[in-house]
């Protein structure tokens, strides 16, 4: 049977119209860009997943483990959202169509890897090795901005922990129902899903550091890349009502 994003999406055709879509707003009026210019969230939140001992990372380690987790976008609640992508492409530029799932609804919506994060900061007691990327949202998104996903070890303590950063607003929404539900339970939704990535990304680099082999998102035989691993269609999925790129 082949692997599909759960939905009845033609997720070739829907990566391939993201390439047209642009960034939904303007970044240098956003909070983190410039002059903010609109009511905006601004959310930065750390979890502890692990410790090493201090200095570089180690091979296999807490956070090589946690940053091949999140380069896979393996970390994602699949109860709230499950990505597609070309398995190839290079990570930097990166089209992603994410399924957003809340009760009976699944919302298709498009994102672009806007910037890879590999780097060291700080100093002494301070020092830290960090990697990870930025996604912005494209057009016809439920929301507006940029999210960070970064893994930072403190190379003096050797503590690990997964960061998750960004801006967003709501994005204009034509549908009546679907714009009073996003403004009724979206930010609910939004800090939910934060909390819930982190603890599963914690679970799995635990399990990994026990010898557990790390998920690997689902490949079709055309390359695209199912994530997180083990995502398989509900008999009532068939059901469920779905909105492609349902912002304006």
């Amino acid at each position: 049977m082949r692997e599909r994003l759960l939905g009845p999406i033609d997720a070739v055709a829907a990566l391939d119209d993201l390439r047209c879509r642009q960034i939904n707003y303007d970044p240098s009026r956003a909070p983190l860009d410039g002059r903010p210019d609109g009511h905006w969230h601004v959310d930065s939140g750390d979890a502890a997943i692990g410790h090493e001992p201090p200095g570089p990372p180690l091979p296999g380690g807490v956070w090589e483990s946690a940053c091949l987790l999140v380069l896979r976008y393996e970390f994602t609640d699949p109860k709230m959202l499950r990505a597609v992508y070309r398995r190839d492409d290079e990570l930097l530029g990166r089209d992603m169509l994410l399924e957003g799932r809340f009760f009976g609804l699944r919302f298709y919506l498009g994102v672009r890897v806007t910037r890879v994060i590999d780097e060291n900061r700080g100093s002494g007691a301070g020092a830290q090795q960090v990697w990870g990327w930025s996604y912005q949202t494209l057009q016809g998104h439920l929301e507006q901005g940029r999210l960070n996903y970064e893994v930072i070890k403190n190379l003096a303590s050797g503590q690990v922990v997964f960061r998750v950063s960004g801006y967003s607003r709501r994005a204009p929404v034509p549908d009546p129902v679907i714009r009073w539900g996003f403004r009724l339970f979206g930010r609910w939704t939004q800090q939910r899903f934060y909390r819930a990535i982190q603890a599963r990304l914690h679970r799995l680099v635990q399990a990994a550091q026990r010898g557990e082999p790390p998920p690997v998102p689902t490949v079709r035989a055309d390359g695209l890349a199912i994530a997180p691993s083990g995502t398989t269609p509900h008999p009532l999925e068939r059901f469920a009502r779905s909105s492609h790129h349902p912002g304006s």
